[in-house]
């Protein structure tokens, strides 16, 4: 039986993971009865499933394995939701009807609750020319724009956030403009950007050379490649995006290269993933096989570690068979490949309580050992199901044994897969465990380091509130159980001790024995020197690893975890329910909704509490007698849900997720899908400037917040004229007394 070892984690499985009927009731009686479902399900492909299913749920029982949450929500329970986790899409034709093709297939593959990466760098940059329609190319962000607002309405219709990855090549003409997306607050909330830097680049850099901004064979401007590499690193000094892909690396170290070129990846970064490929994600929980912890024989079980390993492959080549896909496309390509990521957690409890310290020599070495071990056994595994089972069907044996990671496995190893071949195309990959890590016991997540001893964790509720809960390491709870309050021992570090470089080494030595990729954020502190920040991601490039993502705190960029319990500039203060003063100061935007002939005039009145402004009330108003009702109850729901305090950051994002049929307007170079998501765009730009939020109450990634406005008419926006009747775009003019669509090629005259 599996016991939780803390409050947090059976809270975790109650809300995410515990099957429930359609009312509610729960199903599974405990997590023993979740394990079960699990073994159950994954044991269905076995030509014996009940000698199969004990040994599956030996794994899963005290943790030891740790399937991902798709997994662990979805096996087992009938539902027609997929159990990978995310997924690269197709390849986007340059075409209207190829975008928004493509669009569709990412809505689909949400609605399911699976995340998506896309790369970008296949549609025409701003301002080249679109032939037949006499128009020129709005560009890949503009189109970007629209998926950003798709997602936000998927996310509307559960608890779950979507999550999307949006990639570009460091070539593309428009490869700056996306550099700076997330300048601007309120764009691109639900993407994750990463810029796929090329070998070539990186020579550029290294010898100032210039670089050319190419599509289509046309070299459209060059410039020095030092300057763009400094955009991209300035960009993420002050906003933490873009993250940087080294993609030519990626693509040369891949065991399918002779019949897959990469482009993209997963919303996290650890899946480079091929078009319709698919993300299979599972942890061998490291800091359950720590045998003798704390004391001088402290070590990992490498038997267990190695018999644990070989199961997980077997469990997880079931998923490939048992999991529905949200496009017939992505079944087709798991299964021609059999790709899975059988990756670690607890990393960083685990050398804590084996007296080594994050980061040390000490620490790459047994991290470089583990990962050997579990790579050679995840590979000698799926030898023997290929002799039991058949190989993927796209097996090229001359081709998997040239491959570089095969060339490092141990002798038996390869001569084992020459011998059977293998089942599965790519076996490792190191990902972000977020709440599984915490239903374990809060480890510590992937190859991360410990956080913190103790930190205070902000929790999103059904109802769009946070709460916030002091959670405590497994480690360090161990260490208090078998100790007391015994001084923390020299090897327990947590993030504020570590050095970028120790991150840098313990990611390197890592990727090494991952054929996939790893999720790693590589914290720096928040004075660290710009030339010495991008220092980090040259140590990064020079080391072998594939990508590079970095946080520095700052007064743009926010935390999912706090070490101070108490509220930060930036994050949401809950105040108690308030009476309204006899005056209030506030500000007045106003904006223009294409489809009005009036503006819309927004009145915020913020009121000041222990030196913190918050939104007190919210009126709008219009000449447009039309909205007149549904305004005046939108501000008494709003002013009331303002005056009740606590968290009221969720009223931006229930805004800005309404969608008119009729459908929406372009402002600002960005796609708004209604009058009330403009509404709840300003609420937003507003409770930013006055420090109330922070980008991270709000999306996946942080934003900066913008500068001071000059005026209260910042939100206006000009009319763009009628939409095309086709495809709603506001690109519509005459040409030859007919009115002509330049997005589509519509035209009214047939």
């Amino acid at each position: 039986m599996s016991d939780f070892a803390a409050p947090i984690a059976e809270r975790i499985w109650d809300m995410k993971y515990r099957l429930k009927d359609a009312g509610g009731d729960p199903i599974d009686d405990d997590i023993d009865a979740t394990w079960t479902r699990i073994a159950t399900a994954l044991a269905v492909p076995e030509d014996d499933p009940n000698a199969w299913r004990p040994r599956f749920l030996d794994a899963l029982r005290d943790f030891r394995f740790l399937p991902a949450g798709r997994i662990v929500a979805g096996a087992g329970t009938g539902r027609s939701v997929t159990l990978f986790n995310c997924f690269v899409m197709g390849t986007i034709e340059d075409s209207m009807s190829g975008i928004f093709s493509a669009l569709r297939e990412a809505a689909l593959t949400l609605q399911q609750g699976g995340g998506i990466g896309y790369d970008f760098s296949t549609i025409r940059p701003r301002g080249a020319p679109v032939s037949g329609v006499s128009a020129d190319a709005s560009g890949p962000l503009s189109f970007m724009d629209v998926w950003d607002a798709m997602c936000r309405t998927i996310m509307s219709a559960g608890s779950r956030r979507g999550a999307m990855m949006a990639t570009l090549r460091c070539d593309h003409p428009d490869v700056e403009a996306f550099v700076a997306a997330k300048s601007d607050p309120a764009r691109l909330r639900m993407f994750n950007l990463s810029v796929l830097v090329t070998d070539a680049f990186m020579e550029a850099v290294a010898t100032d050379a210039d670089w050319p901004l190419v599509f289509g064979g046309r070299t459209f401007r060059t410039l020095r490649a030092r300057d763009l590499w400094d955009r991209i690193m300035r960009a993420t000094y002050d906003y933490a995006e873009p993250g940087v892909i080294f993609i030519d690396r990626i693509n040369a170290a891949n065991n399918l290269s002779y019949v897959e070129t990469i482009a993209a990846t997963n919303p996290c970064g650890e899946q480079p993933l091929p078009p319709y490929g698919a993300c299979l994600l599972g942890s061998i929980n490291l800091a359950r096989l720590v045998e003798g912890p704390f004391t001088d024989g402290a070590h990992v079980d490498t038997d267990a570690l190695v018999d644990l390993t070989a199961t997980a492959v077997r469990m997880m080549d079931n998923v490939v068979d048992v999991s529905r896909f949200p496009l017939p496309q992505q079944a087709e390509e798991a299964r021609a490949k059999r790709r899975i990521g059988l990756g670690v957690t607890g990393l960083a409890d685990a050398l804590a309580m084996c007296g080594l310290r994050y980061g040390s020599a000490g620490a790459v070495a047994a991290t470089s050992d583990w990962l050997r071990r579990i790579a050679n056994a995840a590979y000698g595994a799926s030898a023997r199901l290929a002799e039991e089972k058949g190989t993927f069907p796209l097996y090229d044996r001359d081709a998997i044994l040239a491959a570089p990671m095969i060339q490092r496995l141990d002798p038996d190893v390869q001569e084992a897969i020459a011998r059977h071949g293998l089942r599965n195309a790519l076996l490792t990959s190191i990902a972000p465990t977020g709440t599984i890590s915490l239903l374990a016991g809060n480890v510590s997540s992937g190859i991360e380091p410990i956080f913190a001893h103790e930190y205070t964790r902000k929790v999103l509720q059904p109802d769009g509130t946070r709460t916030e809960e002091t959670v405590q390491d497994h480690a360090v709870a161990l260490w208090r159980q078998m100790h007391g309050d015994a001084p923390l021992p020299d090897a327990f570090v947590s993030v504020a001790d570590l050095a970028p470089a120790d991150h840098v080494a313990m990611q390197a030595a890592a990727q090494e024995w991952v054929d996939s990729s790893i999720s790693k954020t590589i914290n720096v502190p928040a004075d660290i020197g710009f030339d010495a920040f991008k220092d980090v991601y040259l140590q990064a490039w020079d080391q072998g690893c594939k990508g590079c993502t970095t946080y520095r705190p700052n007064a743009t960029t926010g935390s999912v975890l706090s070490v101070d319990p108490a509220p930060r500039q930036g994050e949401v203060q809950d105040f108690a329910p308030l009476d309204r003063p006899a005056t209030l100061g506030g500000e007045t935007y106003k904006i223009r909704w294409p489809a009005s002939e009036h503006a819309l005039y927004i009145t915020i009145n913020d009121i000041e509490q222990d030196g913190q402004r918050r939104p007190f009330e919210i009126f709008v108003n219009s000449k447009n007698m039309e909205h007149f009702a549904w305004t005046v109850a939108l501000t008494r729901m709003i002013s009331a849900i303002f005056r009740r305090g606590g968290d009221v950051s969720f009223v931006v994002e229930e805004l800005k997720a309404v969608f008119d049929p009729r459908g929406g307007a372009w402002m600002q170079g960005r796609y708004v899908p209604s009058i009330l998501a403009a509404i709840g765009g300003v609420i937003e730009r507003h409770m930013i400037l006055t420090g109330v939020i922070a980008a991270e109450g709000l999306g996946l990634r942080t934003d900066p917040v913008p500068p001071p406005l000059a005026d209260a008419d910042h939100a206006a926006v000009t009319p763009p004229g009628p939409t095309c009747p086709n495809c709603g775009s506001f690109d519509l003019r005459m040409v030859e007394g007919c009115a002509v669509c330049a997005a589509c090629g519509f035209s009214e005259c047939g």
